[in-house]
């Protein structure tokens, strides 16, 4: 019975997906959560997905919201690094993001961070915090970057905060461009960061293996 099923080798290993085919499944789900935060926002009475309520949409305080966002999104870059220097929690968070990541080109990783910011911002800032709350909608942004992995906890608690920081910067200048501005600019010196610590600590664990090869 089953003799003439497939043969599975015992030691083959699963292999992760290729950095083009994971960019490639990035940027798809990115586009479906942006388009999702258009229809729910066009069908909920109340202003632009551009605005909270409150605002009247004028693009004369644009540059202070980018400003602002940008300012933010350096803060917040700043004090990530610290954490990673400082904190052994912070230092496993980085190299399991940046496992994640390796292998990943400056391009695709800056690609990533604006598809990302863009979507994540009008999902969870543009459509879901007028419809339930700053609160609700921050505790689901942390939670849609929960994983059960302990190292990873930080992560979570750490979106949650930025959670509550990006919607009050959204309803504070009245612009959804702050908070896309902040995100973009944390996953942008984030992402390439994360996937070239990674390719550096592969690279020292190859050179000391080889170190204890030629002993």
């Amino acid at each position: 019975m089953f003799e003439d099923g497939p043969d599975f080798d015992d030691d083959e290993a699963w292999e992760p997906p290729s950095p083009e085919s994971f960019v490639r499944t990035a940027l798809i789900f990115y586009g479906v959560m942006g388009c999702l935060a258009l229809v729910w926002r066009m069908w909920t009475p109340g202003a632009s997905i551009l605005h909270p309520e409150g605002h009247s949409g004028g693009v004369e305080g644009l540059g202070f919201a980018l400003g602002c966002g940008i300012g933010l999104g350096l803060v917040s870059i700043a004090f990530s690094e610290w954490m990673t220097r400082s904190s052994q929690l912070g230092e496993a968070l980085a190299d399991t993001l940046g496992d994640s990541l390796m292998g990943i080109g400056r391009a695709d990783a800056i690609l990533l961070a604006v598809a990302s910011g863009i979507a994540e911002e009008m999902f969870f800032r543009g459509a879901m915090q007028p419809a339930v709350g700053i609160v609700w909608a921050s505790i689901a942004f942390g939670a849609c970057h929960f994983l059960p992995r302990r190292e990873l906890a930080l992560w979570s608690l750490w979106a949650i905060g930025m959670g509550f920081l990006l919607g009050g910067l959204y309803e504070w200048t009245g612009q959804l461009a702050a908070p896309i501005a902040a995100h973009v600019v944390i996953n942008g010196v984030n992402l390439p960061r994360l996937a070239r610590r990674a390719e550096e600590r592969a690279a020292e664990r190859e050179a000391a293996t080889s170190s204890e090869d030629d002993a």
